[in-house]
C-alpha cells in the first residue's frame, strides 16, 4: 500500500474516523507530572512483595522475543515477516513504549487484573470493514464491562493525554486471561488473603509508631461517681498539656499517683502468617525467593521458565494469532512465535563443550552457533555444512555433508550430498 492510500484509508480506534482530520478539539492542553500511561496497580500489591513477583515476571517475559513469523511446511520458523504488527512486537507498540515496554507493561496489567485487553488503536484499512487488516500501533486496555459480542475498554488516548473508554467489538481486540487466575486474582485465592494479611500487617505497625506514649495514670481515689470522673478526666488533660506544651516533653504527677507505661503492644501472629502465605504463593506459582534475588541455579531456572514463562507467552502469541492473524494469513504459514535463547543462562566454561557436541553431532553448523552466542556468521562455506570437523578426510574424498536443505524434521535420517 503506498503512503497516499495509508493515510487516506487510516483508521483509528478513539476517533473511528480518518485520523488525518483535525485532531485537537481542546483550546488547551493540560500537563502531568508523572507518566499518564504508566500501569497503576490495585491498592495493596503496590508496596508489598506482590510487586517485586510481578514485576520479575513481566521483565522476564519481555526479554522473550516475539515475531510475526512464517513457518515452513513442518511448522518451523522460516523467516520473519515486514509487517506493522511485527513492528509493534519487536520495534515500537505506540509512539510512548516500546515494543518490550509494551510487553512488560501487558504482562504486569495481566497479573493484577486478571484479564486485560490489547486494542489495535491505528490500522491502516478500517477493521469494521475488512479482516484483512495491519496493525499501525496498539496499547493495552482495562475491561470494564462484558456483552455477548462487545467490551468496554478503558484505554489511554495518546492523542489527548487521558483515559477514555470505548466500546470495541471481541474479534477486533485481543482478550488474554491470566492462566494463573485461581491462584492470583480469585477474591479468595492465596495472593488475595495474602494481601490482606499485609495490609493488617502495615495497619499494626503504624498504630505502633504512631507516637503515642500509651500511659495509664492510677490515681489516688476511686472512680466511681461522675464527679470523680470528671476531675480524672481533667487531671488526664492536664497532664497531656504538660507533654504538649513543654519543650522537652516533660510533666509531673502527684506523689500519690503512678503511671503504668505500655512498652510493647499485644502479640500477634500476622508475621507468621504472612510467611506462611508468602511459602505457599511461591509453591502454588512454581518460583522461587532465589530467583527474585538473581541467585536460583540451571534447574531452578529451567522450571521457572517451564511453569511461569511459557504459559503466559503461549497465553499472549496464541490470542493474537487468533485475533490479529486471519484465516487466509494463517493458511499462508503465518504465525506469532516466541523464541528464547537457549545458551542464556549457560556459564561461558559450559559453552564450548556445548558447541563442540553439537557440532560434532551434525546438530547445528558452526554459523548457526555463532549467530546463537552472538557473533556475526563468516564467509566460509563449510562454516554452514553440518559435518563432523574432527574427522580427518582422505586426500581427494568428499565427506558426506548434511546442509539445512536436506535435513530431514523428524531428525532420524538424513539425505547425503
Amino acid at each position: 500500500m503506498g503512503l497516499t492510500d495509508r493515510f487516506s484509508n487510516a483508521w483509528n480506534a478513539f476517533m473511528n474516523r480518518d485520523p488525518t482530520r483535525e485532531i485537537y478539539q481542546y483550546p488547551y492542553y493540560g500537563s502531568w507530572g508523572n507518566r499518564p500511561d504508566r500501569v497503576k496497580l490495585l491498592p495493596g500489591n503496590e508496596r508489598t512483595i506482590i510487586n517485586a513477583i510481578m514485576n520479575r515476571i513481566a521483565v522476564d517475559v519481555a526479554a522473550v522475543k516475539i515475531i510475526h513469523s512464517r513457518l515452513d511446511d513442518n511448522g518451523r520458523f522460516q523467516s520473519a515477516i515486514n509487517s506493522g504488527l511485527n513492528s509493534c512486537m519487536t520495534l515500537s507498540a505506540n509512539k510512548d513504549q516500546t515494543g518490550r515496554a509494551f510487553f512488560q507493561d501487558l504482562v504486569i496489567s495481566l497479573l493484577d487484573e486478571g484479564c486485560v485487553a490489547v486494542v489495535p488503536v491505528d490500522t491502516d484499512v478500517n477493521p469494521k470493514l475488512t479482516d484483512s487488516y495491519d496493525i499501525l500501533s496498539m496499547r493495552v486496555g482495562k475491561i470494564t464491562e462484558w456483552f455477548p459480542d462487545h467490551v468496554r475498554v478503558r484505554l489511554y488516548n495518546d492523542r489527548i493525554g487521558r483515559t477514555d473508554e470505548i466500546f470495541i467489538e471481541k474479534d477486533k481486540v485481543a482478550i488474554i486471561e491470566n492462566p494463573f487466575y485461581s491462584v492470583m486474582n480469585e477474591p479468595n485465592s492465596i495472593l488475595k488473603r495474602l494481601n490482606r494479611k499485609l495490609q493488617l500487617l502495615d495497619a499494626v505497625d503504624e498504630q505502633s509508631s504512631s507516637g503515642k506514649l500509651d500511659l495509664i495514670i492510677q490515681l489516688p481515689y476511686v472512680i466511681k461517681s461522675e464527679s470523680r470522673r470528671s476531675q480524672a478526666e481533667a487531671r488526664r488533660k492536664e497532664i497531656e498539656m504538660q507533654l504538649t506544651g513543654s519543650k522537652y516533653g516533660i510533666a509531673y504527677t502527684d506523689g500519690t499517683e503512678k503511671v503504668i507505661q505500655l512498652n510493647r503492644s499485644l502479640e500477634n501472629n500476622l508475621m507468621s502468617q504472612v510467611e506462611y502465605l508468602t511459602s505457599m504463593l511461591f509453591s502454588q506459582l512454581g518460583i522461587d525467593e532465589e530467583i527474585l534475588k538473581g541467585t536460583a541455579d540451571e534447574k531452578k531456572m529451567l522450571n521457572y521458565n517451564n511453569r511461569i514463562i511459557e504459559p503466559l507467552l503461549s497465553c499472549i502469541t496464541d490470542e493474537f494469532k487468533r485475533k490479529f492473524l486471519t484465516q487466509t494469513a494463517r493458511t499462508q504459514k503465518q504465525s506469532v512465535t516466541f523464541y528464547r535463547e537457549p545458551f542464556k543462562l549457560v556459564p561461558v566454561n559450559d559453552l564450548a563443550e556445548i558447541a563442540d557436541k553439537f557440532t560434532r553431532n551434525a546438530i547445528l553448523s558452526s554459523n548457526e552457533l555463532r549467530g546463537l552466542i552472538g557473533f556475526k556468521p563468516v564467509d566460509d562455506p563449510q562454516a554452514d555444512e553440518l559435518r563432523n570437523k574432527n574427522l580427518n578426510q582422505a586426500e581427494g574424498e568428499q565427506a558426506p555433508v548434511v546442509t539445512n536443505n536436506n535435513r530431514k524434521a523428524d531428525g532420524d535420517a538424513v539425505e547425503v550430498d
